[in-house]
C-alpha cells in the first residue's frame, strides 16, 4: 500500500465543479429496475415512472439552479421508462448532453439507434459481479468483460456515442481492478471511460447513533443499510495502490475533495494516452485544467463527456506538453517508440479516463464526508440533493445525522 501514500492533493488539479456550476446533473425519471444490485442506494419501485411533464419540469429546474454540460439519466434503470427516447430528446432540445446510466439489460441495437436519433450523447453501463444478472450470476469481474465488450462493440457499430463503464468495488473484488484497467486499455478505441465506485453503506455496527431531526431512528428500512460484517471503508488511494501493482507509473491528475476533509479523494481522475497495444503515459494536472477551463471559456460550462472523435486525438493532445510536464513525458515515450518501431506512427492514439469514486465517509466525530461539488446531484421536491442519500429524505423527511455513541 506504500505507493498510495505518494498521492498529494496539492499536486493535483482540483476539479472546478461546484453546486451551481457543475459538469453534470442527475435526472431520475424512474426508480424501477430489472436487477437487484448489492449496494444499490435506490428502492426499486416498479410503478414509479415520472411523466414527461414532470421530467421537463425537473430539467428546467436544473437549468435554473445549476449550470451543467450533461444530464445523467439514471434511476432505477432509465431503460425501464416507456418514454426513454422522448426523455433523451427533451434533454437534447434543452441544450444538454443526454447520458444514459444503465445496466444495459434492456438495450437492443434497434433501441440504441432510436436513442441516437433522439440525441443521446453517451452511455455509462454499470456492470459488476454482485448484480445477480441472469446467465452471469457466477461470473467474476474479469469474466464479465465479455458482457462489457458486447455493449462497447454495439455502441461502436452505431458510432459517435461515448462509452463508459461503472463497477462497484468491494473488499473481495478490489483485486480485479488492475485486470479491468488492462481490459479497458486493450479496447481504448471504443471504451472511453472506466469508473470504479468503492462500496459504501449505512452500517449499524459502527459506533454511531442515527438521528433524523431530534429523533433517534433505525436505519434498517433504508435499502443501503447493512447488517453483515463487511469492509466499507475502502479509500481511493487503496484502489490506486492496487492498480500500481501492475502499472507502477499510474498517476491521477485531478480530484474532488470531501466536504469535511480537504485532502480526501472523493473523485480521483486519471487520463491515459495510448494505443490498444501500449500505454504511453498519463496526463498531468495542467492538461486537465486547460481542458476544463477552455471548455468553460468557450462553451460556458465545465466539460462532462467527450465525443469519441475527440478522444481519438491523442497524438494532437501531446502538443499540450508545453504546459504539462507529464504530457511531455508521454510525447517522449511516443517518439521513442516510433524511432525503434516506425509502424507505431500509423496506430491511432486515444485518450481514456479512469475514475475512482469514494462515496460518503464517516469521521470519528460523526461528520459525514460527502463529495464537495458532486456531479450526482438530483432533485427532491424541487431542491438540489445528493442522489446517493435521497432514501433518507423519502423515509425520514430530512438528512440523517451520525452521532458517536455515548460511552464509546
Amino acid at each position: 500500500m506504500q505507493a498510495a501514500t505518494t498521492l498529494d492533493h496539492r499536486q493535483l488539479y482540483r476539479l472546478p465543479w461546484t453546486l451551481p456550476d457543475n459538469a453534470i446533473s442527475w435526472l431520475e425519471p424512474t426508480s424501477a429496475c430489472n436487477l437487484a444490485c448489492d449496494g444499490c442506494y435506490r428502492e426499486n419501485i416498479p410503478s414509479s415512472h415520472k411523466s414527461l411533464d414532470v421530467v421537463r419540469t425537473e430539467l428546467e429546474t436544473f437549468k435554473r439552479l445549476r449550470n451543467s454540460d450533461g444530464i445523467s439519466i439514471a434511476g432505477g434503470d432509465p431503460l425501464m421508462h416507456p418514454k426513454i427516447v422522448d426523455i433523451v430528446k427533451i434533454v437534447a432540445e434543452l441544450g444538454m448532453k443526454p447520458i444514459i446510466n444503465t445496466n444495459g439489460g434492456l438495450l437492443t441495437e434497434e433501441l440504441l439507434r432510436d436513442l441516437k436519433r433522439a440525441g443521446v450523447y453517451g452511455f455509462t453501463f454499470h456492470i459488476d459481479s454482485k448484480q445477480g444478472r441472469p446467465k452471469w450470476k457466477d461470473s467474476n469481474e474479469v469474466e464479465l468483460n465479455d458482457l462489457r465488450l458486447h455493449y462497447a462493440e454495439m455502441l461502436a457499430r452505431v458510432g459517435g456515442i461515448s462509452c463508459a463503464f461503472n463497477s462497484t468495488v468491494y473488499d473481495d473484488t478490489l483485486k480485479y481492478i488492475p485486470e479491468l484497467v488492462e481490459w479497458a486499455g486493450k479496447h481504448i478505441d471504443i471504451v472511453h471511460v472506466m469508473v470504479f465506485i468503492l462500496y459504501r453503506a449505512a452500517v449499524p455496527q459502527l459506533p454511531f447513533d442515527w438521528y433524523a431531526g431530534g429523533k433517534k431512528v433505525d436505519m434498517d428500512p433504508l435499502v443501503y443499510s447493512e447488517d453483515r460484517e463487511r469492509k466499507v471503508d475502502l479509500k481511493a488511494p487503496d484502489a490506486v495502490a492496487e492498480i500500481r501493482k501492475r502499472y507502477p507509473d499510474f498517476m491521477p491528475a485531478a480530484y474532488l475533495n470531501g466536504t469535511e476533509k480537504a485532502d480526501s479523494f472523493k473523485w480521483l481522475l486519471t487520463g491515459k494516452i495510448g494505443t490498444k497495444k501500449r500505454t504511453y503515459g498519463y496526463v498531468g494536472a495542467k492538461f486537465l485544467e486547460a481542458m476544463q477551463t477552455a471548455h468553460h471559456l468557450f462553451k460556458g460550462r465545465y466539460l462532462a463527456y467527450a465525443k469519441p472523435s475527440l478522444t481519438s486525438l491523442g497524438r494532437s493532445m501531446m502538443l499540450f506538453g508545453f504546459i504539462d510536464p507529464p504530457m511531455r513525458k508521454v510525447a517522449k515515450e511516443y517518439l521513442k517508440s516510433i524511432f525503434f518501431r516506425p509502424s507505431e506512427a500509423f496506430r491511432s492514439i486515444h485518450y481514456q479516463s479512469i475514475m475512482i469514486i469514494q462515496p460518503v465517509d464517516f469521521l470519528p466525530n460523526g461528520a459525514q464526508n460527502m463529495c464537495d461539488g458532486c456531479p450526482d446531484i438530483t432533485l427532491w421536491n424541487g431542491e438540489l440533493v445528493w442522489s446517493c442519500r435521497m432514501e433518507e429524505l423519502k423515509q425520514f423527511g430530512c438528512w440523517v445525522r451520525t452521532v458517536p455513541c455515548s460511552g464509546r
